[in-house]
């Protein structure tokens, strides 16, 4: 096992971003971003307060989402933040959809003291992609661009409401920021920015001996300190170790399918990684799973038999 964690782990990911203990790294990476990209608004983040990362349909028929990180600034700005380690026939669906929770939940009843005038505030999806979008990998002539052939700006979009008439943004208020993590191929020697500096650690720190000496600021100092593996308890070494080996168990199904063929394999490729993952895993590792299956759309007959929970128990997460 390396030296620091894997953060595109479930449990690494959540400890470096999803605790309030590391709640300084997250703003400084948030941070980063909005500093990269003119559309956005350069109101620096100061502080972020975590929010129930659950969130439930209107009705029990309705899809629930669950986010890796979900939280809000001292503006009323709401941010999710998802890690996605495979392709999915749907996401830009279901980004869209996870962000539909966050509008719904601005909206509130009229009273005859103050009726409520729609006003909303600011959502923002960022997913961090262990791939890259296959139609954009595509040329007009045909021809396909390898990792190492894109640039810089080929991995970081933002993506907003748009008039096409006047070519200028039409709602600067909901954005969905993707960065496509592959696409990034910067050495520790070539990092100007704290955007280059978060995008190098978020890809090689799993791989890394030691804190590079191009990345002083406190803020890693912090998180090289929070990622030693030697320093976790036995608890939080059993559950990354967990963690660590699904996805594993993921990845090489997905890398399995996609030897075989794309589509329907790849399908599979995920159920048969979800499969594998689970079963190395507790009761409770089990239904966070389950959640997350259910959340994707899968059918609670298709969850009960890889996880063996019974259809009751699934009906009722």
């Amino acid at each position: 096992m390396s030296k620091y964690l894997n953060p595109y782990t479930d449990f690494g990911f959540k400890k470096l971003f999803g605790t309030e203990l590391n709640k300084d790294l997250l703003i400084s990476f948030l941070n980063a971003l909005f500093e990269k990209c003119n559309e956005l608004p350069k109101d620096e983040i100061e502080d972020v307060t975590y929010l129930n990362a659950e969130k439930l349909g209107r009705a029990a028929s309705e899809r629930r989402a669950i986010f890796d990180v979900y939280c809000t600034t001292k503006s009323g700005a709401k941010f999710i933040v998802e890690m996605q380690n495979v392709f999915q026939q749907f996401f830009k669906d279901r980004s869209v959809y996870y962000s539909s929770f966050p509008i719904r939940e601005m909206a509130r009843k009229d009273t005859k003291e103050e009726p409520w005038n729609y006003e909303l505030s600011k959502v923002y999806t960022v997913g961090i992609l262990n791939f890259v979008f296959k139609d954009q990998e595509e040329q007009e002539n045909g021809d396909f661009k390898t990792v190492n052939e894109f640039s810089d700006e080929d991995l970081f979009h933002v993506v907003m409401l748009k008039d096409l008439t006047t070519n200028k943004v039409f709602y600067k208020k909901l954005a969905y920021l993707y960065l496509e993590m592959p696409k990034f191929n910067k050495t520790e020697f070539e990092l100007e920015s704290m955007y280059d500096k978060w995008l190098f650690v978020l890809k090689n720190l799993a791989r890394l001996l030691e804190r590079p000496k191009e990345l002083q600021e406190r803020v890693f100092e912090k998180l090289f300190r929070q990622a030693e593996i030697a320093m976790f308890t036995p608890k939080e070494y059993s559950d990354y170790e967990e963690s660590l080996h699904n996805l594993w168990d993921i990845t090489n199904a997905m890398n399995d399918a996609e030897t075989k063929g794309f589509g329907k394999g790849k399908e599979e490729g995920l159920q048969q990684g979800e499969k594998l993952g689970i079963e190395k895993g507790v009761q409770s590792e089990k239904l966070e799973t389950a959640k997350r299956m259910k959340a994707d759309g899968l059918p609670i007959e298709v969850i009960s038999k890889y996880t063996q929970l019974s259809v009751e128990d699934i009906k009722k997460l």
